[in-house]
């Protein structure tokens, strides 16, 4: 029998129970639909992750306090409590290491920022002139502060677009007022372009950056740093610039052969694989619990497949009796199983990717619908109407002519 009738006898068997069919194309739909919006949204999340820390610098490296040995009843500090890096640590890395273009101390306090009757929560964060250039960060009006500013423990800040928004008034122009955190007063020198929001919902706008000296001095009375950030001349050398970090800290703090370190280094590299890695998980995860809708929907095929057959045993029994074989008896039945299965799959993409659209426009999660997806997930669908079909379809392919010709 050729390839057209087939189709057209399948077409037909559909088209006498379209409710039916439509139901058993239900599961596939779902399946389908579901798959490819569980990948984007994991593609998107990879791809937000990767652009997030990109915008920090590929090439930033951090090095913050690190220890292994807990605390009596078992207790780990945490980075912020552990006290292991100085301004000496500072010193040393920019006198020793090699190939890198900027380098600055790092410690952060929260607190309260005052204007006038105005208030926000916020932190401050004590750097070095160079911390706007690794992390990216821009100025929009005003200038940033030096090395004079450094050396004087002048009390001068960099606020970011939340703090002015919530502490000066429309259209006010920030640069030369003075605003309170806590009690010491800071000259706002500076405005940081807008960044807005990262992956992890982190507003980046939400700071204000002062001279180190002064906050270790003024506010947080320590001479302890919380980081050390780094950036290497270029993202090839920031392995060779991190190795060398961890010698020249170890050489400072006189670890001896075998001691673990006391400091924790991390290249940017790291921080996007690690949470690319989360990333992939999860979405294998979901993208594997979406499928369960696929089998969900084969098993539907199966079930239907086999009723069909039942219902249909004195037309195959009369099919047979004029001439059909068992293999036309067979391809038609699966013929009928992979249309099912096929025009599921096709509304199941469209389901899929207009799912992806309403996430990523209402839901405002990023979402990046891959084609391998689409693709994926069609020879799927087309390899469960194969798989789930044929069973049924020997089983008419196998029935006697005369037994079917009885069947009531």
């Amino acid at each position: 029998m050729s390839f057209i009738n087939l189709l057209k006898i399948a077409l037909r068997a559909l088209r006498r129970n379209k409710l039916r069919a439509f139901l058993t194309m239900l599961g596939i739909i779902i399946g389908v639909g579901a798959v490819i919006t569980m990948m984007s949204i994991g593609e998107g999340s990879k791809k937000s992750i990767e652009s997030t820390f990109s915008s920090m610098g590929t090439n930033m490296i951090t090095i913050r306090p690190y220890s292994n040995i807990p605390m009596p009843g078992g207790v780990r500090m945490g980075s912020s409590n552990i006290q292991t890096l100085t301004l000496n640590d500072v010193e040393k890395i920019g006198e020793e290491v090699k190939n890198i273009s900027a380098l600055s101390p790092g410690l952060a306090s929260g607190g309260q920022a005052i204007r006038g009757s105005k208030n926000w929560p916020t932190s401050i964060q004590g750097v070095g002139p160079d911390y706007l250039s690794i992390r990216k960060l821009e100025i929009a009006s005003g200038s940033n502060f030096n090395e004079e500013h450094i050396k004087s423990f002048a009390k001068v800040c960099v606020i970011g677009q939340t703090v002015v928004k919530n502490l000066f008034e429309a259209g006010e122009n920030p640069v030369g007022q003075i605003i309170r955190f806590g009690k010491i007063p800071f000259q706002v020198i500076g405005v940081l372009a807008a960044k807005g929001q990262n992956t992890f919902g982190q507003d980046q706008d939400d700071i204000i950056v002062a001279p180190y000296t002064t906050i270790m001095k003024r506010i947080s009375a320590t001479i302890y740093l919380q980081n050390i950030y780094v950036s290497a001349v270029s993202e090839d050398l920031s392995n060779l610039v991190t190795d060398d970090i961890i010698r020249t800290m170890r050489a400072s703090h006189k670890l001896r052969t075998g001691q673990a370190n006391d400091f924790d280094v991390r290249t940017q590299a790291e921080l996007i694989s690690n949470m690319s890695s989360t990333s992939n998980m999860m979405t294998t995860l979901l993208t594997a619990v979406a499928a369960i809708s696929l089998v969900i929907g084969g098993i539907g095929i199966m079930n239907i497949m086999y009723v069909s057959v039942t219902e249909r045993t004195r037309e195959i029994g009369l099919r047979m009796s004029i001439g059909a074989k068992g293999r036309d008896i067979l391809l038609q039945f699966l013929t009928e199983a992979i249309i099912i299965s096929i025009t599921g799959g096709l509304i199941g993409v469209l389901l899929g990717v207009t799912a992806s659209w309403f996430v990523s426009r209402f839901l405002n999660w990023p979402t990046i619908i891959s084609e391998s997806s689409m693709v994926i997930s069609f020879f799927v669908c087309v390899f469960t109407g194969v798989f789930f079909g044929y069973y049924p379809a020997i089983k008419a392919a196998s029935l006697d002519p005369i037994d079917a010709l009885r069947y009531e």
